[in-house]
């Protein structure tokens, strides 16, 4: 996109499509690597892993549901499975959490016992009734009860019953007190087992509860983002006196219950159980009222000294409000990328799951059992697969940015909104598949290239814990922060890369490289305008999830008897911060984009015949408001020259 100058030297900003302003090489190297996933996947399948996976395969290299090859040096290979289509296992709740797998031989039967089997003597008899053998394949039936290896190589007594699931064939356990063990195994933080019991009897209890404060924070979110369509020039004071009155009324409830549960447990008389419960409570609430005292009092005083400054962001949120009346679509971009990012996952976990099931069959010299192994070259599929997931998620992340971009500069450099496209979102989403998906390529490839070393060092620091010296986890730690600081630089330099973009239709470096100028040209308006208006929204998210939090409280607060609090609401609280954060992060790309377009229209129009600005006339008010606030707060000295250098007319858009 850019601006052309007419006949009668007026700039009349319109669509500039030209396909060489698009980072075409990026464009293929990103779809040769979409295409190197795909042949991974087609690997995995055609090796027969997909098979294996989704039939099901035994310890002895046999895919259930098959006729099968024999392998050498593996007695039991080379099986006709056609008529055993599921797979049991020997040991179904020994479960392995380090290497995510169950330590049990797995056997290819024609049926899963439906009832439980006490004995061998009830082994035998389901074996000779339905010819489904459940001890491995050397052992006949008939020596199910005499056989001296029968403890190793038949199932552990009693056989718990048992279903086959719709797709994946596996005899899966029908008896809950399976998953507990696993439950058990996968969270060994918890050295009390009593209280993993009374917490999961909390989450239980109050299923019903979670789900419907999970709705509330949804449309918390929805009212949220009508509240800042409709009323966004009293949105900050009324965001601020509710976040205020909210954090102190919070906590002053929870104090009081703290109290309230604590005069309650000194004249409890009910069961050991009840106790523990109650006690539990006293100790969450007392945890939750001190966070939130804390919490509260830090907020007062960052919005003590902000004050002054939360007045400028007004005039924003309202041109910011506009765009959303004119963009109703822009609502819906979190459930898109949600639902992209949702499609592909799936994709990325099925493959990843082929992958664990291709490659080479050899025996474990160990377990004397079959596995399958990637060797040579193939091994690095798995870190290809890893790298992939990365950079396509940040992809479909940067698409989204780049068509919000590309709808709010069509907005703001309209003239006569009138004349706008039908449905601008679709507009810019067109625009950008068809010009600007190798911008968006190189973007996210320059995110993934910091991102992987964090991860990596991350997961380094994560398995050296307790064996490395001070020095070194410092260093580590040290380079961690440093990564994820320049990753967080350059995701926002990113947005501002697709901005400009979006207005001249530019290459990715060019465009950042005119981001950064316009940025660093205005850095004391980048810090007085982002970080109140995040912090605005910031305290939008607060509102929702503290609203969350207290109508759970008072939801929670009718079960003190059975519930245990401390999960149930931190379950609520997480997601409604997630949902609040996914809708106001769009709020958030709005008003960051509005920003440069106002930065870009300063810097090249001055209001003269034939360098009109295309500002709205509240922004134009926001900047003499900022302009007073900055002389003020700095001297004007500095920000005099900042304001002369914004207010000179010259130059092009394009």
């Amino acid at each position: 996109m850019g601006c052309c100058q007419s006949k009668e030297g007026k700039r009349d900003w319109k669509p500039l499509d030209d396909r060489s302003c698009t980072d075409i090489p990026w464009l293929i190297f990103f779809l040769l690597f979409c295409a190197g996933m795909l042949c991974i996947c087609g690997f995995a399948i055609a090796t027969g892993a997909a098979s294996r996976l989704i039939s099901g395969y035994d310890s002895f290299g046999n895919t259930c549901g098959q006729k099968n090859t024999q392998l050498d040096g593996v007695e039991l290979s080379g099986r006709d499975m056609r008529e055993n289509k599921y797979v049991f296992f020997l040991e179904p709740c020994n479960f392995d959490v380090i290497n995510r797998r169950i330590k049990s031989i797995a056997l290819c039967v024609s049926q899963c016992p439906s009832t439980q089997l006490q004995t061998y003597y009830d082994l035998k008899q389901f074996a000779n009734n339905n010819g489904s053998q459940l001890c491995t394949y050397d052992i006949n039936p008939a020596r199910y009860t005499s056989h001296s290896e029968r403890q190793t190589k038949c199932p552990k007594l009693p056989v718990p019953p048992s279903k086959s699931v719709p797709l994946f064939r596996r005899c899966i356990p029908v008896d809950i007190a399976c998953y507990a063990e696993f439950i058990q195994a996968f969270v060994t933080f918890v050295s009390d087992n009593s209280v993993l019991h009374r917490i999961t009897a909390g989450v239980m209890a109050s299923k019903e509860i979670i789900m419907g404060l999970c709705v509330l924070a949804l449309v918390l979110s929805l009212l949220m983002m009508v509240v800042i369509r409709y009323i966004s020039k009293v949105l900050v004071w009324i965001l601020t006196i509710l976040v205020i009155v909210c954090s102190i009324g919070g906590t002053g409830v929870l104090w009081w219950l703290y109290a309230d549960h604590r005069v309650a447990l000194k004249n409890n008389s009910t069961s050991v159980f009840g106790k523990e419960v109650a006690s539990d409570n006293v100790k969450a609430l007392l945890i939750y009222a001190i966070v939130a005292t804390v919490f509260t009092v830090v907020l007062l005083i960052v919005m003590f000294f902000m004050r002054k400054r939360v007045a400028l962001t007004i005039a924003l949120f309202h041109v910011a409000g506009k765009v959303f009346i004119h963009l109703p679509l822009l609502v819906l971009q979190p459930f898109w990328t949600f639902l992209c990012l949702m499609l592909f996952w799936v994709y990325w976990i099925a493959v990843l799951l082929f992958l664990g099931t291709a490659g080479t069959p050899f025996k474990n010299n160990s377990t004397n059992l079959v596995e399958y192994k990637l060797e040579g070259p193939l091994q690095y599929m798995v870190w290809y697969h890893a790298v992939g997931l990365i950079w396509i998620c940040e992809y479909i992340l940067a698409f989204q940015q780049m068509t919000i971009s590309g709808a709010v500069v069509t907005y703001y450099f309209t003239r006569n909104k009138s004349q706008m496209p039908s449905v601008p979102i679709l507009k810019s989403m067109g625009r950008t598949l068809q010009y600007h998906l190798g911008t968006i390529a190189k973007g996210s490839f320059i995110i993934t290239l910091v991102k992987i070393p964090r991860l990596i060092l991350t997961y380094m620091h994560s398995q050296l814990k307790g064996k490395e010296n001070a020095c070194a986890r410092c260093m580590l730690k040290s380079c961690v922060c440093c990564l994820w600081c320049l990753e967080k630089c350059l995701a926002y330099l990113n947005q501002n890369a697709y901005t400009a973009t979006a207005i001249n239709s530019t290459s990715f470096c060019t465009s950042a490289r005119d981001a950064f100028v316009i940025l660093v040209e205005n850095a004391l308006r980048v810090a007085a305008i982002n970080t109140v208006g995040d912090f605005v929204l910031f305290l939008g998210k607060v509102l929702i999830v503290s609203c969350t939090a207290f109508a759970g409280v008072l939801a929670l607060n009718y079960q003190r008897e059975y519930t245990v609090w401390v999960l149930p609401l931190l379950i609520v609280c997480v997601f409604a911060f997630l949902v609040a954060h996914c809708f106001l992060s769009v709020f958030e790309n709005v008003v960051d984009v509005l920003f440069l377009c106002f930065a870009v229209d300063t810097k090249y129009n001055d209001g003269s015949p034939g360098h009109e600005y295309y500002m709205d006339k509240a922004l134009m008010e926001f900047v003499e408001n900022s302009k007073k606030s900055l002389h003020k707060s700095a001297g004007g000295a500095r920000d005099g020259k900042e304001m002369e250098s914004m207010t000179r007319g010259g130059g092009t858009l394009a």
